[in-house]
Parts: C-alpha cells; sequence; structure tokens
C-alpha cells in the first residue's frame, strides 16, 4: 500500500533539491573521511603485520640500557648494555637454543657517510659474513670477502645510486682518518622487520671491520636466534631467559619475538586510526547541525500544512513518520554517495600513503564504508527526531493561523 506521507517527504525534498543536497553533502564528507581513514590504517596495520610475519621465526634479544656507538653517533640503533652482549651470555644462548637454531651475533650504530661529494646518514651494522646470507638476501653482487668490502641496503643504493664497486667514506666530514668501504652487493629490498635489522636503509660490513673501527670485540648490540620449528619458539624463549635471566628482579636481557613486536605496533596504529576516526566524526557532528537546520527550516515553512493534516484527524505518529521519512531520505542521498567516494577516494588514499592496495578490499578493510555508511544514515535519523516531534506537537488551530 503506497504510503502518502512517503510521497509528501519526497516531494519536500523535491523542492528544496539545492538546499537538501548541500545539507547532505555534511554527510557525504562525513562517511567519505570515517570511510577512507579507517580503511587507511587497517591497510597500515594489515601491511605491518604481513611485513613483520616474514620473520616470525626469528627471537631477538639485547640487553637493557642504551650503548653509546662511536663518538658523536648517538644511541646505536638497537637496545644494549654498555658492553653489550657478551661473549659469555652468547654462548650461553647457544646451549639453550639448540643446535638446529641459527643464532646470528649483531652490533649496529648509526653514523653519517660520503659517496664522492654526497653526504648521507645510515645504519651500519657488523655481521659476520658467514651468517649474512642465512637471513639477508643479496640481489646484486656478491657477499663480503675482504675486511673492506660492505653490502647496501636497497634503497639507499637507489637514492644515492650505489653500484658494485663504489667507494663510500664512513663517518663525519670532521673525523681525520674516515675508513672507505667497497660496495660487492646490493641486498634484496626487506621492508619492515621484526628482528631490529632495517637493512633497506643501511651499510652491512664484516664483524671484524666493525669492531676494527669501533672497538667492542666479543661483544654484541643484539643476537638474533632463527629456530628451526616455528613451534618451538615459545620453549626456546623460555630456555634462553632460564640461562641468561637468572636474576628475576634485574633480567640482564630483553627477549621478544615478531608476535609481541606485532602487537605492540598493531596496538599503536590501532590508536591512531581510533583518533583519525575521531577526527573524522566531527564532519559528522557538523552535519548534523546542518541536518537538524534543514529539517527545523522544513518544519517552520510547512506549519499550516501540517496543521491542516491534524485538524483532519492524522495521527501525531504520522506527522512524525512524515519528517522522518525526510530526514531518512536526506541519509540515505548522503550515505549512498558518501560510500561510493570511499571507494573511490580510500582506494587513491590508501595506494599513495601505502604504495599498495593489495589488502584494500579484505573485510577488515572494506567494511569501513558499510560502517561509515550507517554512521551518517544514524546521524541523519537523530537530526531530525527533535523537528519531527516538534512538528507532531504543534496546536492545530496554532498552525492554521500562521502565516
Amino acid at each position: 500500500m503506497k504510503d502518502i506521507f512517503f510521497d509528501l517527504s519526497v516531494r519536500s525534498v523535491r523542492l528544496n533539491l539545492l538546499r537538501s543536497i548541500l545539507a547532505s553533502i555534511g554527510i557525504v564528507i562525513g562517511v567519505v573521511a570515517i570511510s577512507s581513514m579507517g580503511m587507511l590504517g587497517t591497510n597500515m596495520q594489515l601491511q605491518v603485520k604481513d611485513q613483520l610475519s616474514s620473520g616470525a621465526d626469528t627471537i631477538v634479544i639485547t640487553a637493557d640500557a642504551v650503548r653509546m656507538g662511536p663518538p658523536g653517533s648517538g644511541p646505536t640503533s638497537s637496545s644494549s648494555s654498555a658492553t653489550g652482549i657478551s661473549k659469555t651470555q652468547l654462548n650461553k644462548i647457544k646451549l639453550a637454543a639448540g643446535s638446529t637454531s641459527k643464532i646470528i651475533p649483531i652490533d649496529s650504530t648509526n653514523t653519517e657517510f660520503t659517496l664522492l661529494s654526497t653526504s648521507g646518514r645510515s645504519s651500519v651494522y657488523g655481521i659476520n659474513p658467514d651468517d649474512i646470507t642465512k637471513f639477508l638476501t643479496i640481489s646484486n653482487g656478491t657477499n663480503i670477502e675482504g675486511i673492506n668490502d660492505a653490502l647496501a641496503g636497497s634503497t639507499i643504493a637507489t637514492n644515492f645510486n650505489l653500484k658494485i664497486g663504489s667507494r663510500i667514506r664512513i663517518g663525519k666530514d670532521t673525523e681525520e682518518s674516515r675508513p672507505v668501504v667497497r660496495i660487492v652487493g646490493i641486498l634484496a629490498e626487506r621492508g619492515m622487520s621484526s628482528d631490529n635489522v632495517n637493512t633497506d636503509n643501511a651499510i652491512v660490513v664484516s664483524n671484524d671491520w666493525y669492531t676494527n673501527q669501533y672497538g667492542g670485540k666479543d661483544t654484541y648490540s643484539q643476537v638474533n636466534v632463527i629456530v628451526k620449528d616455528i613451534n618451538t619458539i615459545t620453549d626456546v624463549e623460555t630456555a634462553i631467559d632460564a640461562k641468561l635471566n637468572t636474576d628475576t628482579k634485574k633480567p640482564a636481557v630483553k627477549i621478544s619475538d615478531a608476535s609481541s613486536r606485532i602487537s605492540s605496533i598493531s596496538s599503536s596504529l590501532s590508536s591512531i586510526t581510533a583518533f583519525i576516526l575521531a577526527i573524522g566524526g566531527i564532519s559528522l557532528l557538523v552535519a548534523a547541525m546542518s541536518i537538524f537546520n534543514v529539517m527545523m527550516m522544513s518544519v517552520n515553512e510547512r506549519i499550516q500544512e501540517i496543521g491542516i493534516l491534524l485538524s483532519i484527524g492524522t495521527e501525531k505518529g504520522e506527522v512524525r513518520r512524515m519528517f522522518l521519512y525526510e530526514a531518512v531520505i536526506l541519509g540515505i542521498l548522503g550515505a549512498g554517495i558518501g560510500g561510493l567516494g570511499s571507494l573511490i577516494i580510500g582506494y587513491s588514499v590508501v595506494s599513495y600513503m601505502i604504495g599498495t592496495t593489495e589488502s584494500f578490499f579484505l573485510p577488515e578493510s572494506i567494511m569501513y564504508i558499510p560502517i561509515g555508511m550507517a554512521f551518517g544514515l544514524l546521524v541523519c535519523i537523530l537530526s531530525g527526531v527533535y523537528p519531527a516531534w516538534r512538528a507532531s506537537n504543534m496546536d492545530p488551530i496554532d498552525a492554521l493561523r500562521s502565516e
């Protein structure tokens, strides 16, 4: 059965089409803001999880305090005590991890370098050449053989046009004798890593070169343990903790794996996403005021019409429904356009900010579009409640007398 009150609502929207469209634009902006930002945050989390999960079989062991690198370089890129992870501790790690695990001691710092007349800054990792290929991939060139050989990360190689045979001076310009290393290989892109070894913007040298330059022989910034069977990672962590952290009040080392890092980073990204969504929600509050204003104008312009309807026996609930229909129409119009806009704008934002849209159409990402549309529609309905109530509670006599 045709609902005459719905037809009256459609007529009102059509007669004030421009005003209705302008009011709906606020809903469109709010839906797009919430949906796009929600999808961006979710895609960031999914991308981070995907990258960190590649090192899910790796346990990272560091000491508590921060060890300073060479003079003027600042703290090292990973946590370490004043003497780092000692050789004695390393031997205990090997015993606890077992013969099937790969044990990779690593030293690291952050310093400046010079290529010809161009200066830059990067991390420098000191690793035993035999250990490098156990967890890093050389995309071009060969592994380190000589004492002055080095590997360059993919990003630093691209940014500074490094080739096989390029020579780099490591250290500040003010240092009198800066050592020169020769690039013999370019590492494959690794992305964000769960093991604290971010080589894309780094230079990898042999552990002998590193200790010759910076000292600290037989001490390490961190030790990575790559387990053969990922299902045993908890047991290995427990065994290492029992061997090294004998003083429960003051643990000697920190032990972490990909799951703890993923949890920590995901929590931070979730907080950021929630904050961004809250900002997007502000635009919906502004839209709510616009819808409320339009609805109140509609009520004031139709006072005599309301008076006639009430005087011929129309129930208050039917009058309320007529104005709520109008709010729903505005909400559907704004939410529908906003949903379509969210799909287009969200895809563009994710592609630009993250560089990939491989996770964009996953349910946990795309669900923000219907969520944003639902919020937009709900805001419109709530904005129309008071105007609808006011219209239904008018005195018919007073309404007919108004001009």
